[in-house]
């Protein structure tokens, strides 16, 4: 394993840590409000963390062409981003 990859890891790790906090405690938010806009950005952020994971487990563990990693990590990060620009915008 290069050193590269070990930062790459330890990277991935910390984005899911805190994708998976932050997802957390929007949804929470939601349970307790009941709110719509809190709801979409639970999923958002939960979308962009699911991302950053599917991509770690793609690229590591499944050895995906780097290309399709990047393919998925992208394009789940901008459905994400879509689902928390949405949640600023709905009342």
């Amino acid at each position: 394993m290069t050193h590269i990859t070990t930062i790459v890891i330890a990277l991935k790790t910390l984005t899911l840590a805190l994708g998976g906090l932050i997802t957390y405690f929007a949804f929470k938010a939601y349970r307790r409000t009941g709110s719509p806009a809190l709801r979409s950005l639970a999923i958002g952020f939960g979308v962009v963390t699911l991302g950053a994971f599917l991509a770690g487990v793609a690229d590591q563990a499944l050895n995906m062409n780097r290309e399709t990693v990047l393919v998925i990590e992208s394009g789940l990060t901008a459905i994400g981003f879509a689902a928390i620009a949405y949640s600023l915008y709905a009342e």
